[in-house]
Formats: structure tokens, C-alpha cells, sequence
């Protein structure tokens, strides 16, 4: 499952790079993907919006076992 998680997180991280940020895979627990938002990402106040429907949209599509992705701190 992390295999096909990072998958997805590479075909998402260009949109993300394009605008100065990133995302990095933390750890996957029962479902639960945790990630780090970086660079401009990390403090964007819209980085909610990317995380639920950018992030995790993209994830449960690819990868049926996601249940949530929750962004972990720096």
C-alpha cells in the first residue's frame, strides 16, 4: 500500500512544486495516510483545501484502502 500511496503523491506533487510547496508521505496507519505539507504549502491558508480535496480525492481514487489523510505538523 505505501508503494501505491507514494505513486499517487508523485503524479500530485507537480501541482503542488508549481506553486512552491509539497507534500511528503509520514506514515500509514489502519487507512489513515498521514502527510507533511512543505515549503509553501505549510503555511498557506488554504493548504485545508488542497489536503481534502486535492490530496486525499486523489489518493482514495488510486488507492481504494485510504480511509482519511491528516496532515502532521513540521
Amino acid at each position: 500500500m505505501r508503494e501505491e500511496v507514494e505513486a499517487a503523491l508523485n503524479e500530485i506533487r507537480p501541482g503542488l512544486q508549481a506553486d512552491g510547496g509539497d507534500v511528503e508521505l509520514v506514515d500509514i496507519e489502519d487507512g489513515v495516510v498521514k502527510v507533511r505539507l512543505k515549503g509553501a504549502c505549510a503555511g498557506c491558508p488554504m493548504s485545508q483545501m488542497t489536503l481534502t480535496f486535492g490530496i486525499e480525492r486523489v489518493l482514495k481514487e488510486r488507492v481504494p484502502e485510504v480511509k482519511k489523510v491528516e496532515a502532521v505538523p513540521l
